[in-house]
């Protein structure tokens, strides 16, 4: 499918298309971190919500900042930053989640130049009425920001008008999870992946033009896919600007049919009631979609979450996707993977950089874990 070269070339090069919608449009653009920022504001601002992976490549300037063993996600963006390769941002957004995140919030703040700049501190348990109250307060303070940063009025009919729009986007990307997971064969697993991370890299009026013909082309068989039969297989961990191991694992005999990623199924799960205040509307998603290891819902809900999903998926095996140096999900892998083996699940773990091992190594790995399946 022709469409989909757009995709894999926006996913493959975020900063070409900043700075082309800067240029073309003079739209505002802020850069953000992390799912849990709160783009519907910011699209209802009229500002461009622009996710930011780290950068590939060497990392000098940024290593006079950070440690060594800080993850690629947030060197390789501070790197990017300070090569003024992101000078197309109008501003920076910073929900918490872990602490080399709020690390890089204060040196960015202290050695970048960009307009507007906001933590936006979201509580980290999410299982109680007062930590629903604070949110809400908090995604009410992050607009009155916005609004005092930009000279913009974020009236409530703009907000409900994001809400939809998202709402509507996020029901095709689930609609394009689904159909991959009913028939693997139907789109390769790098296709998924490259039209959920260009999702959150473009103007999200032209992502919705452009999805439902995305839907009907997987339907019609448009995509070139291999037919071959395949292990399915569930793909976990809090990945942001992961390599495409999409090839190589269906090369081993592997088809990602779900996952439960950041940069994944997590980014758009849960449809948000637009009845209601749509402040609370959106607090009300952040409270009860899936939760990462940055967030508390209650010590079962992830396990019980990943035993779930490999039901429901069918799944044959789970593949934990880590990122070198990210701790949260460093100190969330032993959980997890008990709750695999009390259940009789396969699993393997992967750590990785934004780089990956060579095929021939990262080949033989899969492989064998397919052959264990």
């Amino acid at each position: 499918m022709k469409l989909l070269d757009e995709f894999h070339g926006i996913r493959d090069d975020p900063y070409t298309y900043g700075k082309k919608l800067k240029a073309e449009r003079n739209r505002k653009i802020i850069g953000y971190f992390c799912s849990y920022t709160p783009e519907e504001i910011i699209y209802a601002a009229g500002i461009h919500p622009m996710r930011l992976f780290g950068a590939q490549g060497e990392i000098t300037l940024a290593d006079t900042h950070f440690q060594a063993y800080c993850c690629s996600l947030v060197r390789g963006a501070l790197e990017g930053a300070l090569k003024g390769k992101l000078n197309f941002l109008d501003g920076t957004v910073f929900p918490h989640t872990c602490d080399s995140i709020q690390r890089l919030s204060d040196v960015w703040r202290l050695n970048t130049s960009f307009g507007f700049f906001a933590d936006v501190v979201l509580p980290v348990k999410l299982n109680s009425e007062s930590a629903r109250r604070y949110m809400t307060d908090v995604l009410s303070k992050f607009r009155n920001n916005l609004e005092k940063g930009f000279g913009r009025r974020i009236e409530d009919q703009h907000l409900r008008k994001a809400i939809d729009t998202y709402n509507h986007i996020r029901t095709y990307l689930e609609q394009i999870y689904s159909l991959h997971s009913e028939n693997p064969h139907i789109i390769s697993g790098s296709d998924v992946y490259a039209i959920v991370r260009a999702s959150m890299i473009m103007d999200r009026d032209d992502l919705l033009d452009k999805l439902p013909a995305v839907v009907e082309g997987i339907k019609r068989g448009d995509t070139d896919a291999d037919n071959g039969t395949k292990k399915r297989i569930l793909l976990v961990g809090g990945i942001c600007n992961h390599p495409d191991v999409y090839r190589i694992l269906e090369k081993s005999g592997g088809s990602v049919i779900w996952d439960d990623l950041c940069t994944g199924s997590r980014y758009f799960s849960g449809i948000i009631d637009n009845s209601g205040d749509p402040v609370e509307s959106l607090a009300n998603r952040y409270m009860e979609r899936p939760v990462c290891p940055a967030k508390h819902l209650s010590v079962k809900s992830r396990g019980e979450h990943l035993v779930n999903l490999v039901k429901e998926k069918e799944a044959d095996g789970v593949i934990f996707l880590l990122l070198k140096f990210c701790d949260p999900h460093a100190f969330d892998y032993p959980h997890m993977k008990e709750y695999c083996n009390r259940q009789g699940i396969p699993c393997m773990v992967l750590e990785i950089e934004d780089r990956l091992p060579t095929e021939g190594q990262l080949l033989t790995r899969f492989e064998t874990f397919m052959h264990m399946l």
